[in-house]
């Protein structure tokens, strides 16, 4: 499919087209992401997103403080089978990061679905983790329509005590300062989240580190670690529309060494709501599962999609 066509809502074909010519940053590693990069403009800014493959549509959607970077082996793999399309959250990666956007979880969902809109996207297989699930479920339960599977890796849609907690430490001036100054998300956390440190190269790890390599750039990071507190009735609303997407087939990918998002209290949750999903756990991986066990994770979602097919 022509990734210029097929466009509506606040997109037009002469958007998209004129995007295509912005250039690639210096410090982009294009043997390990070596895919066209594509911008649309939403609500007036820049998203950059891979389109790549023809077929049934999936739609990769990153947490923080990553970006489409993230799934690159997903998108090797699966793209000779599929449409893979993966963006890049406004303030993340390669899409435009404009200091006074709203970067609240909600005005994420609402982007996405704009995006979503816009490229004509049907028929959607999600492919998510981290913050993404939130904002990409926030999607799925009001359109469940056009939404076929999901496939969820480390992730939550509830309002947790330990996230709360999370949300109002750094909500401070000591963690606007080591949010937005130092870096802390992409420099402390990332590594932190592998359940070996040793699977994170240096290399890699650049990757994540040099879309954010200013306080101006680090906006949205911070923006999301303060909105971990006080959005109790959003969760509340996911949960209560979840009936909805509740008979979706899902795949479940876990990494049972996560510090930030355990198993043992996300799981159980995730059973609850969808007691016929399929629950994979990857006892050697951390949050990153996509980072940590490529060819397992691509591996499970292949043998997802053929078995649901």
């Amino acid at each position: 499919m022509d990734n210029a066509t097929n466009l509506g809502g606040n997109i037009s074909k002469d958007d998209v087209i004129a995007n295509l010519s912005h250039s690639k940053p210096y410090w982009l590693n294009t043997k390990e992401y070596p895919f066209t990069s594509h911008f649309a403009t939403i609500e007036g800014h820049s998203v950059h997103y891979v389109d790549e493959g023809q077929g049934e549509v999936l739609l990769m959607v990153h947490g923080t403080p990553v970006w489409s970077f993230l799934y690159r082996h997903c998108i090797l793999r699966l793209s000779a089978r599929y449409r893979c399309v993966a963006l890049d959250h406004l303030g993340f990666g390669l899409s435009d990061k404009p200091s006074g956007a709203d970067y609240t979880p909600q005005a994420h969902a609402k982007r996405l679905a704009k995006f979503i809109e816009a490229l004509g996207l049907k028929n959607i297989t999600i492919i998510t983790q981290d913050y993404g699930g939130p904002i990409a479920l926030d999607y799925a339960v009001h359109h469940a329509e056009h939404v076929r599977r999901i496939i969820i890796a480390n992730s939550w849609m509830w309002a947790l005590p330990q996230m709360e907690q999370g949300g109002k430490l750094f909500n401070n001036a000591l963690g606007k300062w080591l949010y937005l100054r130092y870096g802390f998300s992409a420099k402390v956390l990332i590594p932190q989240s592998f359940g070996d440190k040793r699977n994170l190269s240096p290399d890699v790890h650049g990757q994540y580190l040099a879309p954010l390599n200013t306080p101006e750039n680090r906006i949205a990071t911070f923006a999301l670690v303060q909105a971990l507190s006080g959005n109790g009735k959003w969760y509340a609303m996911l949960n209560e529309k979840s009936e909805g997407i509740a008979s979706k087939p899902v795949l479940m990918l876990w990494g049972m060494r996560d510090r930030f998002v355990p198993a043992a209290q996300l799981l159980p949750l995730w059973k609850k709501l969808w007691t016929n999903a399929r629950y994979v756990e990857i006892d050697s991986a951390g949050h990153f599962v996509e980072e940590e066990a490529p060819e397992r994770v691509v591996e499970e979602i292949e043998r997802f999609l053929q078995e649901t097919d």
